[in-house]
């Protein structure tokens, strides 16, 4: 063999190991992110991780706004927001076979202040795997308005809570909603509406349980070490535009008064899936 032949013979061979490397690596890189992927995509039961619903305050197709935004509602009324806040609790989550996770009572109790951006995530540890659907209750269920007192923690704390709470009438106000609209017929000028709606015995049943389909936006799917977002549209408009539609001129204030039982009918169509955010790496403090 001449010496040109051989140097090309041993370009080719140091071609062809070099290629040969070349599909090893690119075969164990395949396994391994094959590997990764099985791991995240195949839930344990036996483990735990982290999920959080977001509810992202809208009116309409707006982000919601206080004080100096004005918003039309259905009937024609100018309207601003000066204060929102309700309560979420009893978070249970379902998976597409119909089986059922409930989040222990004990943590699954959050309030939403619109003016509070921190306090738009309700963040709970959960087993692994993939749910299809998530429902909470809006308001404080029956068993917490009537435990003692001592017991009532977190968000139920009725010192931090105060405002959320009718001592005169023994129970958690689970949805405010207060502003200003000139339709009101107010002879101070000040055309304040104030939307307190609770309740929960006898005749005025207010607790409202919300389920929220997640197929359109992708299902939540749970993993140990990594975070799944859950985001929700809240569409406060509804209140006024929902099924139980109303005058903010005829009814300006609503507390203890069994109309408060069409506003909360309508908390049913103020949630809406937007989208889910799986598999986030988890960064300090959950």
């Amino acid at each position: 063999m001449g010496k040109d032949s051989f140097t090309e013979f041993y370009l080719k061979m140091k071609n062809l190991v070099s290629k040969s490397r070349i599909l090893v690596v690119l075969a164990i890189i395949s396994l391994s992110v094959s590997c990764k992927k099985d791991e995240v995509d195949t839930p344990d039961e036996n483990k735990s991780g982290m999920l959080s619903l977001e509810f992202d305050n809208i009116i309409g197709d707006e982000t919601l706004r206080f004080d100096s935004q004005d918003y039309t509602n259905a009937a024609g009324e100018k309207f601003s927001i000066t204060t929102l806040k309700y309560f979420v609790s009893n978070i249970k989550l379902k998976k597409a076979d119909g089986s059922e996770y409930v989040v222990p009572q004990a943590d699954s109790y959050f309030m939403v202040d619109g003016r509070d951006e921190d306090t738009r995530f309700a963040k709970v540890i959960v087993p692994e795997g993939n749910y299809t659907s998530v429902s909470f209750i809006l308001g404080v269920d029956s068993l917490q308005n009537y435990s003692p007192i001592e017991d009532r923690k977190g968000v139920l704390n009725l010192t931090t809570s105060s405002d959320m709470y009718w001592s005169w009438n023994s129970g958690y106000i689970f949805f405010k909603l207060e502003g200003t609209s000139p339709a009101i017929n107010d002879s101070t000028g000040i055309n304040i509406f104030r939307y307190h709606i609770g309740g929960f015995k006898d005749a005025m049943q207010n607790i409202r349980e919300v389920n929220v389909n997640l197929n359109s936006g992708e299902s939540a799917q749970v993993r140990e070490g990594l975070r799944s977002n859950i985001h929700m549209l809240v569409d406060i408009k509804k209140v006024f535009d929902g099924t139980n539609s109303f005058s903010i001129a005829q009814y300006p204030t609503i507390m203890v008064n069994p109309f408060s039982m069409n506003i909360s009918a309508n908390f049913f169509e103020m949630f809406k899936h937007d989208h889910t955010e799986n598999f986030a790496k988890v960064d300090g403090v959950f």
